[in-house]
């Protein structure tokens, strides 16, 4: 089962991926493309139909209603008035052309390849004749440009558009951003660089679209230029403010701690193991690698969010993981997301794929409402009532992110490596795979994450004799895995690995996975003070929550779980569209009376030691990521256990 590309619908051979490693000698695992994968049914297709059809839209009429397009017109001469919004609003566009961009990769659409064609000529048309780009600094400003790289994101919004461009090329084989990209490119590489200026922007992302760029194009300079703008970092003196909020503090290769601004700190690590993969900088490998365990070893929230701190958005030390006080940004949950497919793809380690799954199902698809229509830029993970999703924000870096990162989902699930397909995450669909004597198609039938039973079929296949291998991702949740082979047991599938089945293919050929989804009790390492005597729930991948409107005239805060109750999940179509709920039996419980105080002093008296049980009630928690759908009020995700006062 041999896999190195793919094809579209019509058969042609695409290159619509979203990290390219074909020509990489440092990771393991290559890439597969968007168009080699149709969802069918299941939880994801709904969704992502729901993404192009109601989101995509919403997104861009709020970037026109906002004066967002309008930006490009004025910056061209075509349309007359003052800049409007934030400096870096350019930004927020380029994400949703490249979430336009995979929607047609995926599936083709006329009236959004018009909407898309119009606006990349609108962005070309502002394109200045030395290839600058950045509709804020137009005009009146223009004498500004380059003049603050370390607040004013000019370096951020071209890295955007760079990736935009790069995926619409892939995409569509259109060359017309990708010409606007490779101009803004060359006047960076003009204007930056050993012997030209020094210095590089105050939020990363220009590194690693800028390797993006070269793994397009095959032109070193962009891979050398992404080098350098990692290189100005940690320089003394300072260059970009010297501060941790910037990740200017130390030399990346130095860095050993995620520090500063969330998303900053995850775009920095993407661009550093993206580096890696093209030059083998071992410096930059071993740096990465210990940010990473400083991420999810020490600083991040059960449901895959990063960053505890309103102040900057940014991380606190480690196991500083508050709850109603998390900040926990969208955006930071899908840079960690992109971040973990980087080391997957060198390593081919199965925690990687875990973190994604944790991220993606929780901390990311929060991030958007059940009708598609609105979003949350923080996510706590305890609430009164008063955080509510919104329909765009001035600061919009979130929603156009969360679009771009689920209609590139596709690209995530697959990868190859030699002679072997890795089966990353688990969504009903097909895969269509060509390659020298090797095609076929795999159907993935399965209710994940509500059912842990996958079926894989190998519903057809022409290849040359041999074996080959195909590895199925065990998450570490799952404590008792079972996979089949034509009904014969595999052996060696243990939780938090790949089980690897070996075997000359033929068309027929069927794949069980079962993955009992029992409802879990999950605990925090006890230096996380925030959730001491506290226990989460967890089912699948989906971790849970409680929210008021399930349990009325009850503060969830009184709420204790006795280690002895049996939870189950059942599936309720009159909530939240028919999610699984979890339900059990638990109890409130407070002190009698404190008669108005908020502390006892002195020694401990019966009557303010004295607890008494108020009422058993019927617990019922929902998956966190659909929280905040229905009416207002409290939820909180880490419960009290029984034995906690």
């Amino acid at each position: 089962m041999v896999i190195t590309s793919s094809t579209s619908r019509e058969g042609a051979i695409t290159s619509s991926v979203i990290v390219d490693t074909a020509n990489s000698d440092y990771a393991k695992l290559r890439s597969l493309a968007l168009s080699a994968v149709t969802l069918k049914g299941g939880f994801w297709e709904p969704r992502l139909t729901q993404m192009r059809e109601v989101t995509l839209r919403q997104q861009w009429d709020q970037c026109e209603s906002t004066g967002r397009i309008d930006n490009f017109r004025r910056a061209s001469g075509r349309k007359p008035g003052e800049f409007q919004g934030r400096y870096f609003n350019d930004s927020d566009v380029y994400k949703w052309l490249e979430a336009a961009s995979y929607a047609l990769a995926v599936e083709h659409d006329t009236s959004l390849e018009e909407v898309v064609d119009d606006l990349i000529q609108e962005i070309a048309a502002a394109q200045s004749p030395n290839g600058y780009l950045n509709t804020y600094f137009t005009f009146e400003r223009e004498s500004e440009r380059w003049a603050d790289l370390t607040n004013k994101h000019e370096m951020y919004c071209a890295g955007h558009f760079i990736q935009a461009a790069v995926a619409h090329n892939r995409a569509t084989g259109k060359r017309g951003a990708l010409e606007v990209a490779i101009r803004l490119a060359d006047h960076l590489c003009v204007t930056f660089g050993p012997r030209a200026r020094q210095g590089t922007d105050g939020h990363e992302e220009i590194e690693l679209a800028l390797v993006e760029l070269y793994r397009a194009t095959g032109n070193r300079r962009y891979l050398d230029q992404a080098v350098f703008f990692l290189d100005m970092r940690g320089l003394t003196p300072p260059l970009v403010g010297g501060l941790p909020y910037h990740q200017d503090h130390l030399p990346v290769r130095h860095q050993r701690e995620v520090v500063g601004h969330a998303v900053r700190v995850t775009y920095l690590a993407i661009a550093m193991a993206d580096v890696y993969f093209e030059t083998g900088d071992i410096d930059l490998w071993e740096a990465v690698q210990a940010q990473w365990r400083s991420a999810y070893e020490r600083k991040a929230y059960v449901t895959g969010g990063l960053g505890a701190r309103w102040l900057g958005e940014a991380f606190g030390p480690d196991y500083e993981l508050p709850n109603q006080r998390a900040y926990s940004e969208t955006c930071a949950a899908i840079g960690g997301f992109m971040w973990n497919w980087r080391m997957l793809l060198v390593t081919g380690e199965p925690r990687y794929a875990d973190w994604m799954e944790t991220a993606l199902y929780n901390g990311i698809l929060s991030g958007l409402s059940l009708n598609g229509r609105e979003y949350f830029y923080q996510n706590p993970l305890a609430d009164d009532g008063a955080h509510r999703r919104q329909p765009w924000f001035g600061t919009a870096c979130c929603p156009p992110n969360v679009a771009r990162l689920l209609l590139s989902l596709p690209g995530y699930l697959y990868s190859t490596s030699q002679d072997a397909l890795w089966v990353h995450h688990y969504a009903a669909g097909e895969l269509r795979f060509s390659s020298g004597n090797h095609s076929g198609v795999l159907s993935v039938k399965t209710e994940y994450p509500w059912d842990g039973r996958i079926t894989l079929t190998l519903v057809s296949y022409q290849g040359a004799a041999g074996e080959s291998t195909l590895h199925l991702r065990v998450p570490g949740w799952c404590s008792s895995p079972r996979v089949t082979i034509n009904g014969a047991a595999l052996v060696g599938s243990e939780p938090g690995t790949y089980a690897a089945v070996r075997r000359e293919w033929k068309a027929g050929d069927v794949v069980e996975i079962d993955l009992p989804m029992t409802v879990r009790h999950v605990r925090s390492h006890p230096f996380v003070a925030s959730n001491y005597g506290r226990i989460a729930l967890a089912r699948g991948p989906l971790v849970y929550c409680l929210e008021g409107v399930d349990h009325p005239d009850v503060d969830l805060r009184d709420i204790r779980v006795p280690a002895t109750t049996d939870f189950h999940a059942e599936q309720d179509p009159d909530v939240l569209g028919g999610v699984y709920v979890v339900r059990g039996r638990a109890y409130t419980r407070g002190p009698v009376e404190w008669g108005g105080q908020l502390y006892a002093w002195g020694q401990p008296s019966r009557s303010s030691e004295e607890v008494v049980m108020e009422r058993t009630l019927s617990l019922a928690a929902v998956p966190y990521f659909a929280w905040a759908n229905r009416e207002p009020g409290q939820m909180q995700v880490w419960i009290r256990d029984e034995q906690t006062s």
